[in-house]
């Protein structure tokens, strides 16, 4: 017999749950071409399945001319053959399914590749049915463009095309135009898009650069950011960032169709989407807009612990910051991902690796909200170092040396550290898998119940039996000093207290109210309470709970 609470986690298990993210290129590789495909998830969804994870997020796999490696999209509701077929899909959707696994594919439906048809038919003159379909604009007098909007990868994001002798518009690369979200054909034509896919049996989506849909249509210039401004997200070497973009995304229209998006999507229940928030101007604000209960995007996630930054004091702040500014949306936290810097990098902490990757993402799992684990982010990998001549990103290359891109968190999953290529491909991988990932191998660390990988999979099934770390709201714990960390998830007559030591150094803090709290165990951590003092060796954690009677009600 199926009960409410049954119900109730098969439709909301995106509340609860893990994701995996999988980059198709670099997970593996089954017919030698040195690229990573369909059947290489499916071969592999054990290791998923086996860290605990609920479901997976896969990156784009559709066709593509791969200038910005799949992010450019040619044909929405076909396969790459790099990548195999449709039934190679078909088979990765059972084969998750059977193992108690949801898959979410991404969708890139803010700009397509110029290659897309629908492209092809908007730029051949002013006057065909899709003439509207993307963002087209005359020069100025002087033969310029329109405004001063700039493209995140650089330069103007206004083109010139010669058969129409106007601008189009590309937030990224010249060749990845902007959809007119304006005209109400587009919009019909993505949830096509969507409805295709839901009825292949997808169980959600991740939608890339979820706020860049909309654009202002009256073209207007983008002010400066002014001094001392920073966008999230943006290097400060690229000059995107000097701008507010109060007027090339982020836009009010955005919200009535992502009510649309929504409704489509509960038609089949049980589905979720997961918004990326592009480097925006108030990423708190926008995730509040975009996941209001029930009406938009069940979750999103930004930038914030993505960047440079790391400290207790920051960590709190963001949390913090979007909780209130949420309240009953729901947010998506990740510290890696496929577009930027691996977090053991980024933050610096290769020196102690072995011990901050697990506590990266047992902090990670501890937030309100859904954490995304992105591949090799379990083995504790640090970020590869890619000589220019062997770099792929176009991002990269356009801003090299002083950001060298996002190849170095790409790089191809180390599965075997005896076999060639680290069991990823018998042929040479498009791009090299570097000696310090080999060390790091699923097989060597499968058999070591120390190592990140088992470390980490040990708190992922440890937080299944947790429903504070899943549903609970959160506070901070006020009076504890860096590098400590310390917050409370709160349920009805529960409370669940973590501590993070996020340091090299054994920390201690007294903490009056301990007695009332009972330590819990199972999460593989090595805090110790001594009294009312909890001793925490260097990059560790510890969790505890107290259980509070409730009134009955009269």
């Amino acid at each position: 017999m199926t009960t409410d609470n049954d119900a109730s986690a098969a439709t909301d298990w995106w509340q609860r749950g893990v994701i995996y993210q999988i980059y198709p290129r670099s997970y593996l590789d089954t017919n030698g071409d040195g690229v990573g495909d369909l059947a290489g998830i499916a071969a592999r969804l054990d290791h998923v399945a086996a860290l605990g994870a609920d479901a997976v997020w896969i990156a784009p796999f559709f066709v593509s001319p791969m200038a910005d490696f799949g992010y450019d999209v040619a044909d929405h509701c076909q396969v790459a053959p790099m990548f195999g077929t449709m039934a190679d899909f078909d088979a990765v959707l059972a084969q998750a399914h059977e193992r108690g696994l949801r898959v979410l594919i991404d969708l890139v439906i803010s700009h397509t590749s110029e290659r897309h048809s629908w492209f092809a038919e908007s730029r051949a003159d002013r006057t065909n049915p899709k003439a509207d379909w993307y963002v087209w604009a005359d020069a100025r007098p002087d033969g310029g463009p329109p405004n001063n909007w700039l493209s995140l990868f650089g330069g103007s994001s206004w083109t010139w095309d010669t058969r129409r002798r106007q601008y189009y518009l590309h937030n990224f690369l010249a060749s990845q135009p902007d959809l007119n979200f304006h005209n109400e054909a587009v919009q019909q034509a993505v949830l096509d898009v969507v409805r295709f896919w839901l009825e292949r049996g997808v169980d959600g989506f991740r939608l890339d650069t979820a706020n860049f849909y909309f654009h202002d249509k009256a073209l207007r210039d983008n002010p400066a950011l002014g001094e001392g401004g920073q966008t999230v997200g943006v290097p400060e070497s690229n000059p995107y960032s000097y701008q507010d973009h109060v007027y090339d995304k982020s836009r009010p229209e955005n919200l009535a169709f992502l009510e649309r998006l929504r409704r489509l999507v509960d038609t089949h229940p049980g589905t979720a989407m997961v918004g990326e928030i592009g480097p925006d101007r108030d990423p708190a604000g926008t995730t509040a807009a975009y996941t209001a209960r029930g009406k938009r995007l069940h979750m999103a996630y930004t930038f914030n612990l993505l960047g440079e930054t790391f400290s207790a004091g920051h960590i709190r702040r963001v949390v913090e910051e979007f909780d209130q500014a949420i309240g009953d949306g729901w947010p998506s936290w990740a510290m890696s991902n496929h577009d930027v810097a691996r977090v053991i990098s980024r933050w610096r902490l290769q020196e102690h690796g072995e011990r901050a990757a697990p506590l990266l993402l047992a902090l990670l799992m501890s937030l309100r909200g859904t954490p995304c684990i992105y591949q090799g982010e379990e083995l504790g990998l640090p970020e590869a170092e890619i000589p220019f001549e062997l770099l792929q990103d176009p991002y990269g290359r356009q801003f090299w040396p002083e950001f060298p891109g996002r190849d170095g968190c790409r790089t191809p999953m180390p599965w075997v550290a005896e076999a060639l290529h680290a069991g990823f491909s018998v042929a040479t991988p498009w791009l090299p898998v570097p000696l310090a990932h080999v060390q790091r191998a699923v097989s060597l660390q499968s058999a070591d119940a120390a190592s990140v990988l088992s470390r980490v999979q040990r708190f992922i099934h440890w937080r299944k039996t947790q429903p504070a770390l899943q549903l609970g709201g959160i506070r901070f714990v006020d009076r504890v000093a860096a590098p400590l960390l310390c917050l409370e998830r709160l349920l009805p007559g529960r409370t669940l207290r973590a501590v993070f030591n996020l340091g090299p150094f054994p920390m201690s803090l007294a903490l009056p109210d301990a007695l009332t709290f009972t330590p819990l165990d199972g999460h593989g951590f090595g805090g110790q309470m001594q009294g009312a003092t909890l001793m925490l060796p260097g990059f560790d954690a510890f969790f505890a709970q107290r259980d509070e009677e409730q009134e009955e009600s009269p």
